[in-house]
């Protein structure tokens, strides 16, 4: 496994060591003994999963403590562009973001911690999508920042008319009206 930190402190980057012959592949996409020595201690409670289709974007959607989560990100089919948004005010980064093409042929992973909104757009026809989080959803504490936040200047890859968006991720708060709570 290659882990490859960014440029925003806690976020990284994993690449799983594949074993593919002509029968098909193999790999583990998870291992808590490894993560914990090589990442970070992690107790993951709930695996969660999505299917959508070409430019759909989902985000950016956080928790507000007490029930906030780490998340451990990866696109199974398909092939999403996946961004991390850093909420922690004491943060030297706070306000920057962390992209990362996650797909079902690179089999990347994207562990985003605690303190962060997360968003990914669909890229490819259809994208099954999973991620694993160390806490359980709380309706009551859901929340996020809206994807077109001129402040947060990201460049997306498709125009807007072209973008599938929820009726709620469509009325986030904007990032530059946000008070963190991290």
């Amino acid at each position: 496994m290659k882990i490859t930190k960014t440029c925003i402190s806690g976020l990284v980057i994993i690449e799983p060591k594949i074993f593919d012959d002509s029968r098909g592949y193999f790999y583990e996409p998870y291992n808590k003994s490894n993560f914990d020595k090589l990442i970070c201690e992690t107790n993951f409670v709930q695996d969660n999963e999505s299917e959508s289709c070409k430019g759909v974007l989902r985000g950016f959607h956080f928790q507000k403590p007490p029930h906030d989560q780490a998340k451990l990100v990866r696109c199974i089919k398909g092939e999403v562009l996946d961004i991390a948004l850093d909420l922690r005010k004491k943060s030297n980064t706070y306000g920057k973001y962390e992209k990362v093409i996650l797909s079902g042929k690179n089999k990347k992973q994207f562990f985003i911690p605690r303190g962060f909104a997360h968003a990914f757009l669909v890229l490819s026809d259809t994208a099954l999508f999973s991620y694993k989080v160390d806490n359980i959803y709380a309706p009551d504490f859901d929340s996020g920042i809206i994807w077109k936040d001129l402040l947060l200047s990201i460049d997306w890859p498709f125009d807007e008319s072209d973008l599938i968006i929820s009726h709620k991720d469509q009325n986030l708060k904007s990032f530059s009206n946000f008070q963190s709570p991290f």
